[in-house]
């Protein structure tokens, strides 16, 4: 009895532990844990990037951006901002939101709690160095968040923000027209929008059709009269 008891405990504190992370899949889960899908109240898109920065995925990025007139927000990871920090200069100087996805690429439900703490303390570090800015924002690689990890987040004063679009373009499977059907499908103001410009964690190449797919991403996001603000209201 003692021991099915033991069992059911340890069973319900797993559950609590990673319940955060099918906040992405479950839209009223993301809700009731207060990690935000989109910028309700916004009156425009987000357009955020994950994974860098990468020699060849960033640059070509910044340079459509640039082109079009657009800012975006660029979840960035230390261990690369630490081998670009050129990189991580340039997305800053050129006018684009600094926020963080951690200083690995690591998914918080196999870290400790002290470990999570230790990789954001060294993330934040780093790229609040490198860009000049101390980033606002938090996205947890592969948008899991651990129960631990959430309230770590937080404490340190970061907003945890997930998606409300996506093109899956971390896949070599998806071409440059199915990322930008994905992400630009239905879209309404307060809307955050998933891409990447790197490959580090993903598929070998991927970013080529992320680059691809983007002026016509930028193209029907201007059409619908709606225009490009970053996460910070930018």
């Amino acid at each position: 009895m003692i021991a099915r008891a033991a069992a059911l405990l340890g069973a319900g504190a797993g559950a609590a532990w990673s319940l955060p992370a099918l906040a992405p899949l479950v839209p009223a889960l993301a809700e009731a844990l207060g990690v935000p899908r989109r910028r309700d109240g916004a009156s425009g898109i987000a357009l955020t990037f994950d994974d860098g920065p990468h020699p060849e995925g960033t640059p070509a990025v910044l340079d459509l951006l640039a082109a079009a007139g657009a800012k975006a927000s660029f979840f960035l990871v230390g261990e690369q901002a630490r081998a670009f920090p050129e990189l991580a200069e340039r997305i800053a100087a050129e006018g684009h939101e600094i926020a963080v996805h951690g200083d690995q690429h690591r998914v918080m439900l196999r870290l400790a709690p002290a470990m999570i703490a230790a990789d954001l303390d060294r993330a934040q570090a780093t790229i609040g160095e490198l860009t000049g800015q101390r980033p606002r924002v938090h996205r947890p690689p592969l948008g899991i968040y651990s129960y631990p990890g959430l309230k770590i987040v937080r404490e340190q004063g970061l907003e945890p923000m997930l998606w409300s679009r996506w093109g899956r373009d971390w896949s070599a499977k998806s071409t440059a027209g199915s990322i930008s059907e994905m992400v630009t499908a239905d879209l309404t103001p307060g809307d955050v929008l998933l891409l990447h410009d790197a490959d580090w964690y993903s598929d070998a190449g991927c970013w080529r059709n992320t680059v691809a797919a983007l002026p016509t991403i930028l193209q029907r996001v201007n059409a619908s009269g709606l225009q490009f603000q970053t996460l910070s209201g930018a």
